[in-house]
């Protein structure tokens, strides 16, 4: 009897024959190094012990063959899958975009105020859910257009490799410590302003991903950036509060360093 074909009757005494494919035949006996076939449990040369059972069968026509085993290495396939899926999605980038366009229509539509809509009002005083809020609110498209396009090119990049979720957790923290930090330095003037919008947030996304990439860059000379687009994105970012009154500088400084030391760290981290 070949060495790649289980023993059994043969199909012409009327039981259904089990096909071997040639590339099936992997199994190799360690006590005396013969090939064997994947649905013997014992060495059918030395007897020697194989395997603890035999693996299930399943008709397919007018063949028995193997079920496909699936082990701990096609279950971590599959979740690296449903991950890379889960990540082609940005829900986290568009959301914030939505959300903020969605803000500024009834803003546009209302004729209230800004500070009715989420701006951040300083002083604080008690009202602390504005540095939540702050981030999303927009008092003209120009400015809203200007931090989209700057998420888009930046935080959709971020997403793909940090996930959904950790990407809105940083967006989120960029833009609330942003709104932080200028409502300290905006109150330790005696200012009393409305802050508002997300140049913190946008700026702390190409702080994490210029963060990112440089240490790839760093461990492969394959990896390239383009410099210059970088520093021209952040130039244009932190000019905003030029041409917008409710922008602030120290908002999206302090994004910006938020989110650098999150790329940094998320860089680092072992195995990446």
């Amino acid at each position: 009897m070949p060495p790649g074909r289980a023993p059994g009757p043969s199909p012409a005494g009327g039981y259904p024959r089990i096909t071997v494919s040639e590339t099936e035949l992997s199994v190799i006996c360690k006590n005396c190094g013969s090939e064997v076939s994947p649905y013997v449990t014992e060495c059918p040369y030395c007897g020697a012990r194989l395997r603890k059972r035999a693996p299930k069968l399943e008709r397919r026509g007018d063949a028995l063959e193997a079920k496909p085993r699936r082990g701990r290495r096609s279950l971590k396939v599959r979740l690296k899958r449903g991950s890379a899926r889960a990540a082609s999605r940005p829900y986290a980038t568009f959301g914030a975009i939505l959300v903020s366009a969605v803000l500024l229509l009834v803003y546009e539509a209302s004729g209230d105020p800004l500070s009715t809509f989420g701006g951040l009002i300083v002083p604080l005083e008690n009202e602390w859910w504005r540095l939540l809020t702050a981030p999303f609110a927009y008092a003209d498209v120009g400015y809203l257009f200007v931090v989209a396009v700057g998420l888009v090119l930046f935080a959709l990049p971020l997403e793909r490799r940090l996930g959904s979720v950790a990407t809105a957790l940083l967006l989120l923290a960029s833009g609330s410590l942003g709104m932080l930090a200028a409502s300290g330095i905006a109150d330790a003037q005696g200012d009393f302003e409305v802050i508002a919008g997300g140049n913190g947030m946008a700026l702390g996304a190409l702080a994490a991903w210029f963060a990112i990439r440089r240490t790839e860059a760093r461990r492969s000379i394959e990896q390239e950036y383009d410099t210059v687009g970088v520093i021209v994105a952040a130039a244009v970012l932190l000019a905003l509060p030029i041409f917008e009154s409710s922008a602030n500088v120290f908002a999206g400084l302090a994004g910006g360093l938020v989110g650098g030391l999150c790329g940094f760290a998320a860089a680092r981290r072992p195995g990446e």
